[in-house]
């Protein structure tokens, strides 16, 4: 497989000419960013900078293609990040500050003043997800929306918790109420796939409850936060929310190594992980909270009804150009039908729409890390190496970011495809006999996010869900693989993650029981009902949040 020729492949001619984007899609101007958020002030920044280029590229009079540099961003050094970390640590105050000690009701407040500031900045944020990372406008404005779901299903869930938490449980003539406190200080750093959902699904539980946060945005997708930083500085108390900007590699094992973080909750990389967590002098006083790889299997069985497992097959490997810790990152097809569902995958993979991320209905778009496509090329050359295929037409063709989907038969275990998490547009499809095949490659795998099984006959379906129950943390049935709803815990074994996020599940994850108890006798009686009713502790109290 060769990189196509731009000039002469149709998939070069996908790239619009410069002036042809639609009006509505073109950045007002480039956002040079200038300003990192710390203890509560906007600072100007004076230093060097990230030049940030878009993954879309436009064609010049000369025919030639070139990414659009979009903005930049503060490259910020151990200083600022030491700064960052010491307002984040004053404001907690070894929980003695205004926002851990805050009532609950007062922190949802401020949550809610920041979600309708945000909402004021839909269109900028939604704009620049667009134009970072390739994420189509239908994607991007529905991740702008799920975050604002997710906040407010947060907050909701928090009344209910805390309205659970408000009455005394009396055992052994003890009296105690029990309630969620905070850890401390979070850093939270987000994935560039979901630079938006996945940071706010660990950041705004931390928030909520009480916890200070120091986040890093992810090296792709950092401009988008920047109409935010004035949200952020408005909606909580000084040192709450403080920003990290700067190249990971040099300030983020500083900040670690300090010992001044108490939980790490990281989307991205489990190799990262471990070189984080190992750096901490206290790793028992480390709380962590990951999403990391994941290498989802799809099993397709014998009965399948091929129709509804293609289409549902196509759209978990390739939304978002595949590059989703929930995508299917390969398919286990039974050998009797392999040949005919390589066909039909093929005809389908084909129909994809591939585009620029404002057209309607595209699925695959430019992809915003330089290396993969070349990363891409390496996988599928060496798999073609070792006796597999490209089986539809086309695949694998590359121009400059633009890479359209492969579907790649018959993968073995000597492949990086077989082994690897891909994240990006290529489907490993590998023909079995028995099911102990896919299950064993479940037991001996790295990862143990999802898998998908799909058939008709209920009896081997059942056959496969125990077995599997205990390899993955989610075995979806006839359908791809995902994270949604909210609602529902979202979690992995062994290197996929570590603690649960969903919408309560991360309440819980940033927090840790508490409780004030007593003997019952007439003394400690009037001392508990004098502080309730005069309502002297926002821990210790018996309201109710409506």
């Amino acid at each position: 497989m060769e990189i196509i020729d731009t000039q002469k492949n149709s998939l070069a001619s996908i790239f619009p000419d410069e002036g042809k984007v639609p009006d509505a899609q073109v950045l007002d101007a480039p956002v040079h960013q200038r300003e990192i958020l710390i203890d509560g002030k906007i600072r100007t920044w004076e230093g060097p900078v990230q030049a940030v280029f878009s993954p879309i590229c436009l064609r010049n009079e000369d025919g030639k293609l070139n990414k659009v540099e979009i903005g930049s961003y503060p490259l910020a050094t151990e200083n600022e990040a030491s700064e960052a970390l010491d307002a984040a640590v004053k404001s907690y105050d070894f929980g003695r500050g205004e926002w851990p000690t805050m009532g609950v009701e007062n922190r949802i407040k401020h949550i809610e003043d920041f979600t309708f500031r945000m909402i004021g900045c839909k269109q900028e944020v939604v704009k620049l997800i667009m134009w970072e990372i390739g994420k189509s406008l239908a994607d991007s404005e529905k991740e702008f929306d799920r975050t604002v779901e997710y906040i407010n299903a947060t907050i909701e869930a928090l009344k209910q918790t805390d309205n659970k938490s408000s009455g005394f449980e009396i055992v052994q003539g003890i009296a105690g109420q029990i309630r969620r406190s905070p850890l401390g200080v979070v850093l939270c750093m987000g994935p560039f796939n979901y630079p938006l959902n996945e940071t706010f699904t660990t950041m705004i539980p931390a928030l909520i409850m009480g916890n200070t946060v120091l986040f890093k945005p992810p090296k792709y997708g950092t401009l988008l936060f920047c109409p935010l930083l004035t949200a952020f500085r408005d909606a909580f108390p000084p040192g709450v929310v403080n920003t990290v900007y700067g190249r990971g590699a040099n300030v983020v094992p500083f900040l670690m190594s300090s010992g001044k973080i108490d939980v790490l909750a990281l989307i991205g990389s489990s190799k990262v992980a471990d070189q984080l967590i190992k750096l901490h002098p206290k790793t028992n006083r480390l709380r962590t909270i990951l999403s990391l790889d994941a290498k989802n299997a799809a099993i397709v069985l014998s009965h399948a009804n091929l129709d509804e497992t293609i289409k549902e097959c196509v759209l978990g490997a390739l939304t978002f150009n595949g590059q989703r810790c929930t995508a299917i990152k390969i398919i286990y097809v039974h050998r009797s039908i392999a040949d005919d569902f390589i066909k039909r995958l093929s005809n389908e993979v084909n129909k994809v729409k591939i585009g620029m991320p404002w057209e309607t209905g595209v699925l695959i778009t430019p992809l915003p890390e330089p290396t993969k496509p070349g990363y891409l090329k390496a996988c599928i050359d060496e798999a073609i190496a070792l006796g597999a295929r490209i089986c539809n037409e086309g695949g694998g063709e590359i121009v400059e970011t633009l890479v359209k989907p492969a579907i790649i038969y018959p993968v073995d275990s000597r492949m990086k495809l077989f082994r690897e998490e891909q994240f990006g547009p290529v489907i490993p499809v590998v023909a079995f006999d028995k099911l102990e095949e896919p299950i064993d490659y479940l037991i001996h795998s790295d990862h143990g996010q999802q898998v998908s099984i799909f058939g008709t006959e209920h009896e081997e379906i059942a056959r496969l869900i125990d077995p599997l129950v205990n390899l993955v943390c989610r075995v979806n049935i006839n359908s791809q693989c995902q994270r949604g709803p909210d609602v529902f815990p979202f979690t992995g074994r062994k290197d996929s993650a570590e603690g649960t996020l969903s919408v309560s599940d991360a309440l819980r994850s940033f927090s840790i029981r508490s409780m004030v108890a007593t003997k019952l006798n007439i003394q400690n009686k009037h001392i508990f009902n004098t502080i309730v009713h005069e309502n002297e502790s926002k821990f210790l109290n018996t309201q109710f949040i409506f």
